[in-house]
């Protein structure tokens, strides 16, 4: 079996051609990955505070501020006060926004096809199962050493 370097320079470089993926995919919007990453929890819960799509994307506060600001300025989505909670915003898609679900959509399956092409079904699972354990260790670590982010 041939010696590899270790794993984090394989998720780098993977994170890096996904990067160039949807800069090149996404060009025509006018959002970049932050802002694709921020929209597709939306598509499933539209109305989310900020807070809990910063936790589903596993960003920081800051971070999403940034990517929710782009998008306002896009007219993909709009930020509400929430009435329950005067100090925390919604964020909604605004029509334009909704319009680009299907197209996002097929992006996002488009890199997956290429990412997982050449891989069993069977080995897509392993591939999950092992991806998601791989997040929820460094979750953990991570969050018992600086606090939730």
């Amino acid at each position: 079996m041939k010696e590899r370097e270790f794993l984090g320079k394989d998720i780098a470089f993977l994170y890096r051609y996904s990067q160039k993926n949807l800069d090149r995919e996404l060009a025509e919007y006018g959002i970049g990955s932050g802002q694709f990453y921020a929209m597709m929890p939306l598509f499933r819960q539209d109305g989310m505070n900020q807070e809990a799509l910063a936790q589903s994307i596993k960003v920081d506060k800051a971070q999403i501020t940034r990517a929710v600001q782009k998008l306002v300025d896009e007219g993909y989505v709009v930020r509400k006060r929430d009435d329950e909670d005067r100090r925390s915003c919604r964020v909604f898609l605004t029509p334009k926004g909704r319009k680009t679900e299907s197209a996002l959509t097929a992006i996002a399956r488009r890199w997956e096809d290429l990412l997982l092409s050449g891989i069993s079904l069977d080995e897509r699972e392993q591939v999950r199962s092992a991806i998601d354990t791989m997040i929820a260790s460094v979750s953990r670590d991570l969050e018992g050493k600086n606090g939730p982010e």
